[in-house]
Protein backbone atom coordinates (compact mmCIF):
# COMPACT_ATOMS: atom_id res chain seq x y z
CA UNK A 1 0.00 0.00 0.00
CA UNK A 2 1.73 3.15 -1.21
CA UNK A 3 0.85 6.16 0.94
CA UNK A 4 1.23 9.76 -0.26
CA UNK A 5 1.06 12.34 2.52
CA UNK A 6 0.14 15.75 1.11
CA UNK A 7 0.40 19.07 2.95
CA UNK A 8 -1.53 21.92 1.29
CA UNK A 9 -0.07 25.27 0.33
CA UNK A 10 -0.27 28.10 2.88
CA UNK A 11 -1.27 31.32 1.06
CA UNK A 12 0.69 34.54 1.40
CA UNK A 13 -0.42 35.54 4.88
CA UNK A 14 1.11 35.98 8.31
CA UNK A 15 1.30 32.19 8.57
CA UNK A 16 3.35 31.67 5.41
CA UNK A 17 6.28 34.01 6.22
CA UNK A 18 6.79 34.01 2.43
CA UNK A 19 8.58 37.34 2.11
CA UNK A 20 10.76 36.87 5.19
CA UNK A 21 11.83 33.39 4.04
CA UNK A 22 13.16 34.78 0.77
CA UNK A 23 15.86 36.61 2.73
CA UNK A 24 17.26 33.38 4.17
CA UNK A 25 16.86 31.14 1.13
CA UNK A 26 14.26 28.81 2.67
CA UNK A 27 10.95 27.70 1.18
CA UNK A 28 8.86 27.17 4.32
CA UNK A 29 9.01 28.08 7.98
CA UNK A 30 8.23 24.66 9.47
CA UNK A 31 7.69 21.04 8.36
CA UNK A 32 4.17 19.51 8.55
CA UNK A 33 4.60 17.95 11.98
CA UNK A 34 1.07 16.51 12.11
CA UNK A 35 1.44 14.56 8.86
CA UNK A 36 4.89 13.32 9.90
CA UNK A 37 3.30 11.97 13.09
CA UNK A 38 0.46 10.37 11.12
CA UNK A 39 3.10 8.66 8.98
CA UNK A 40 4.52 7.05 12.13
CA UNK A 41 1.07 5.74 13.05
CA UNK A 42 0.73 3.92 9.72
CA UNK A 43 2.00 0.36 9.21
CA UNK A 44 5.79 0.24 8.86
CA UNK A 45 5.62 -1.98 5.80
CA UNK A 46 3.64 0.58 3.78
CA UNK A 47 5.91 2.74 1.56
CA UNK A 48 5.38 6.43 2.27
CA UNK A 49 6.19 9.72 0.57
CA UNK A 50 5.61 13.28 1.74
CA UNK A 51 4.79 16.15 -0.61
CA UNK A 52 4.69 19.54 1.12
CA UNK A 53 3.29 22.01 -1.41
CA UNK A 54 5.04 24.82 0.44
CA UNK A 55 8.43 23.50 -0.71
CA UNK A 56 7.69 21.46 -3.85
CA UNK A 57 5.08 20.78 -6.51
CA UNK A 58 2.62 17.90 -6.51
CA UNK A 59 2.96 15.97 -9.77
CA UNK A 60 0.62 13.50 -11.42
CA UNK A 61 3.48 11.01 -11.13
CA UNK A 62 3.28 11.35 -7.33
CA UNK A 63 -0.47 10.77 -7.39
CA UNK A 64 -0.26 7.80 -9.76
CA UNK A 65 2.36 6.16 -7.52
CA UNK A 66 0.02 6.22 -4.54
CA UNK A 67 -2.73 3.83 -3.51
CA UNK A 68 -4.06 6.29 -0.96
CA UNK A 69 -3.55 10.00 -0.21
CA UNK A 70 -3.53 11.41 3.32
CA UNK A 71 -4.24 15.15 3.55
CA UNK A 72 -4.09 17.38 6.62
CA UNK A 73 -4.11 21.11 7.15
CA UNK A 74 -5.45 24.19 8.89
CA UNK A 75 -8.33 26.48 7.93
CA UNK A 76 -6.01 28.87 6.11
CA UNK A 77 -5.06 26.02 3.73
CA UNK A 78 -8.63 25.33 2.62
CA UNK A 79 -8.23 26.54 -0.99
CA UNK A 80 -5.14 24.41 -1.63
CA UNK A 81 -6.69 21.40 0.13
CA UNK A 82 -9.77 21.65 -2.11
CA UNK A 83 -7.56 21.71 -5.21
CA UNK A 84 -5.61 18.67 -4.01
CA UNK A 85 -8.82 16.75 -3.38
CA UNK A 86 -10.04 17.55 -6.91
CA UNK A 87 -6.80 16.27 -8.43
CA UNK A 88 -6.97 13.06 -6.41
CA UNK A 89 -10.59 12.45 -7.41
CA UNK A 90 -9.75 13.01 -11.09
CA UNK A 91 -7.24 10.15 -10.86
CA UNK A 92 -9.53 7.94 -8.73
CA UNK A 93 -7.13 8.10 -5.80
CA UNK A 94 -8.67 7.35 -2.40
CA UNK A 95 -8.46 10.28 0.02
CA UNK A 96 -8.12 10.20 3.80
CA UNK A 97 -8.32 13.62 5.46
CA UNK A 98 -7.87 14.88 9.00
CA UNK A 99 -6.42 17.71 11.04
CA UNK A 100 -7.96 21.03 12.20
CA UNK A 101 -9.48 22.04 8.83
CA UNK A 102 -11.42 18.82 8.32
CA UNK A 103 -12.21 18.28 12.01
CA UNK A 104 -13.76 21.75 12.27
CA UNK A 105 -15.78 21.55 9.02
CA UNK A 106 -16.32 17.90 8.08
CA UNK A 107 -19.62 18.55 6.29
CA UNK A 108 -17.82 20.80 3.79
CA UNK A 109 -15.79 17.89 2.36
CA UNK A 110 -18.32 15.36 1.16
CA UNK A 111 -16.06 14.21 -1.71
CA UNK A 112 -13.37 12.98 0.70
CA UNK A 113 -13.53 9.19 0.96
CA UNK A 114 -12.63 8.92 4.65
CA UNK A 115 -12.60 11.66 7.29
CA UNK A 116 -10.36 10.52 10.13
CA UNK A 117 -10.95 13.39 12.53
CA UNK A 118 -9.94 14.63 15.99
CA UNK A 119 -6.64 13.16 17.22
CA UNK A 120 -5.18 10.55 14.88
CA UNK A 121 -3.76 8.54 17.78
CA UNK A 122 -7.37 7.60 18.61
CA UNK A 123 -9.16 7.51 15.25
CA UNK A 124 -6.53 6.29 12.81
CA UNK A 125 -6.13 2.79 14.34
CA UNK A 126 -9.90 2.22 14.03
CA UNK A 127 -9.82 3.32 10.39
CA UNK A 128 -6.84 1.09 9.59
CA UNK A 129 -8.51 -1.92 11.20
CA UNK A 130 -11.72 -1.35 9.23
CA UNK A 131 -9.78 -0.70 6.03
CA UNK A 132 -7.90 -3.95 6.28
CA UNK A 133 -11.21 -5.75 6.88
CA UNK A 134 -12.81 -4.06 3.87
CA UNK A 135 -15.27 -2.14 6.07
CA UNK A 136 -13.87 1.40 6.21
CA UNK A 137 -16.45 4.05 7.16
CA UNK A 138 -16.86 7.60 5.90
CA UNK A 139 -16.24 9.36 9.25
CA UNK A 140 -14.21 8.50 12.34
CA UNK A 141 -14.54 10.61 15.49
CA UNK A 142 -13.06 10.35 18.99
CA UNK A 143 -15.00 10.75 22.22
CA UNK A 144 -12.01 11.96 24.26
CA UNK A 145 -8.37 12.94 24.05
CA UNK A 146 -5.28 10.79 23.61
CA UNK A 147 -2.42 10.12 25.99
CA UNK A 148 0.61 11.79 24.40
CA UNK A 149 2.98 9.40 26.12
CA UNK A 150 1.80 6.86 23.51
CA UNK A 151 2.45 9.18 20.53
CA UNK A 152 5.30 7.95 18.33
CA UNK A 153 8.09 10.27 17.14
CA UNK A 154 7.46 11.90 13.75
CA UNK A 155 8.78 10.19 10.61
CA UNK A 156 11.59 12.69 10.07
CA UNK A 157 13.13 10.41 7.43
CA UNK A 158 10.45 11.59 4.96
CA UNK A 159 11.72 15.15 5.18
CA UNK A 160 14.35 17.24 3.41
CA UNK A 161 15.24 19.46 6.37
CA UNK A 162 17.24 21.89 4.23
CA UNK A 163 14.01 23.31 2.81
CA UNK A 164 12.86 24.71 6.16
CA UNK A 165 13.78 27.68 8.33
CA UNK A 166 13.17 25.78 11.57
CA UNK A 167 12.45 22.29 12.77
CA UNK A 168 9.53 21.77 15.14
CA UNK A 169 8.56 19.54 18.01
CA UNK A 170 5.49 19.12 20.23
CA UNK A 171 5.59 18.75 24.00
CA UNK A 172 1.92 19.28 24.88
CA UNK A 173 -1.62 19.70 23.56
CA UNK A 174 -4.43 21.62 25.22
CA UNK A 175 -4.57 24.85 27.20
CA UNK A 176 -6.15 25.80 30.56
CA UNK A 177 -7.52 29.07 29.16
CA UNK A 178 -10.52 29.80 26.93
CA UNK A 179 -9.53 32.81 24.81
CA UNK A 180 -12.25 33.97 22.42
CA UNK A 181 -9.84 34.26 19.46
CA UNK A 182 -8.54 30.69 19.75
CA UNK A 183 -10.02 27.26 18.95
CA UNK A 184 -7.30 25.23 20.69
CA UNK A 185 -9.50 24.13 23.59
CA UNK A 186 -12.28 23.10 21.18
CA UNK A 187 -9.81 20.86 19.36
CA UNK A 188 -7.57 19.66 22.20
CA UNK A 189 -9.29 20.41 25.51
CA UNK A 190 -8.48 22.48 28.60
CA UNK A 191 -6.11 20.01 30.22
CA UNK A 192 -2.51 20.25 29.11
CA UNK A 193 -1.53 16.75 28.01
CA UNK A 194 2.19 16.13 27.76
CA UNK A 195 4.91 13.93 26.34
CA UNK A 196 7.59 12.61 28.64
CA UNK A 197 11.04 14.23 28.70
CA UNK A 198 12.39 10.96 27.30
CA UNK A 199 10.15 11.32 24.23
CA UNK A 200 11.23 14.92 23.67
CA UNK A 201 14.93 14.13 24.07
CA UNK A 202 14.65 11.22 21.61
CA UNK A 203 13.08 13.54 19.02
CA UNK A 204 15.75 16.20 19.64
CA UNK A 205 18.49 13.57 19.30
CA UNK A 206 17.19 12.61 15.86
CA UNK A 207 17.01 16.23 14.73
CA UNK A 208 20.54 16.91 15.96
CA UNK A 209 21.97 13.70 14.50
CA UNK A 210 20.56 14.68 11.11
CA UNK A 211 22.96 17.61 11.13
CA UNK A 212 20.41 20.28 12.06
CA UNK A 213 21.95 23.20 13.99
CA UNK A 214 19.40 25.97 13.54
CA UNK A 215 16.28 26.87 15.56
CA UNK A 216 13.72 24.41 16.91
CA UNK A 217 10.14 25.54 17.51
CA UNK A 218 8.06 23.98 20.29
CA UNK A 219 4.67 24.17 18.59
CA UNK A 220 2.60 23.95 21.77
CA UNK A 221 -0.17 26.54 21.77
CA UNK A 222 0.75 27.24 25.38
CA UNK A 223 4.12 25.84 26.41
CA UNK A 224 3.46 26.65 30.10
CA UNK A 225 0.03 25.00 30.25
CA UNK A 226 1.43 22.66 32.93
CA UNK A 227 4.07 24.82 34.63
CA UNK A 228 4.77 22.39 37.47
CA UNK A 229 5.67 19.52 35.17
CA UNK A 230 7.54 21.81 32.80
CA UNK A 231 9.77 23.22 35.54
CA UNK A 232 10.32 19.96 37.39
CA UNK A 233 10.94 17.60 34.48
CA UNK A 234 11.19 19.01 30.96
CA UNK A 235 13.25 22.17 31.46
CA UNK A 236 16.00 20.35 33.42
CA UNK A 237 16.11 17.72 30.66
CA UNK A 238 16.39 20.40 27.97
CA UNK A 239 19.13 22.22 29.85
CA UNK A 240 21.08 18.97 30.15
CA UNK A 241 20.54 18.15 26.47
CA UNK A 242 21.82 21.54 25.35
CA UNK A 243 25.18 21.03 27.09
CA UNK A 244 27.99 20.72 24.52
CA UNK A 245 25.49 21.17 21.65
CA UNK A 246 26.03 23.69 18.86
CA UNK A 247 23.14 25.88 17.72
CA UNK A 248 19.58 24.57 18.13
CA UNK A 249 18.03 27.60 19.80
CA UNK A 250 14.56 26.88 21.16
CA UNK A 251 11.51 29.11 20.79
CA UNK A 252 7.81 28.63 21.54
CA UNK A 253 4.46 30.24 22.42
CA UNK A 254 3.27 30.87 25.98
CA UNK A 255 0.51 32.75 27.77
CA UNK A 256 1.32 36.12 29.33
CA UNK A 257 1.11 34.72 32.87
CA UNK A 258 4.66 33.56 32.21
CA UNK A 259 5.56 36.95 33.69
CA UNK A 260 4.00 35.96 37.03
CA UNK A 261 6.54 33.17 37.59
CA UNK A 262 10.10 34.41 38.28
CA UNK A 263 11.46 30.85 37.94
CA UNK A 264 10.59 30.97 34.22
CA UNK A 265 12.40 34.22 33.57
CA UNK A 266 15.87 32.70 33.75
Amino acid sequence: MNILLIYPKIPDTFWSFSFALSFIGKKAAFPPLGLLTVASLLPDQWPKRLVDLNVEKLSDKDLLWADMAFISGMAIQRKSATQIIARCKALNLKIVAGGPLFTSQPDEFKNVDHLVLDEAELTLPAFLKDWQNGQAKKVYRASGFCDLSDTPPPSWNLLNTKQYASMNIQFSRGCPFNCEFCNVTALFGHRSRIKTPQQIIAELDWIYSSGWRSSIFFVDDNFIGNKRYLKKYLLPALIEWRKNKKGCVFFTEASINLADDPELWI
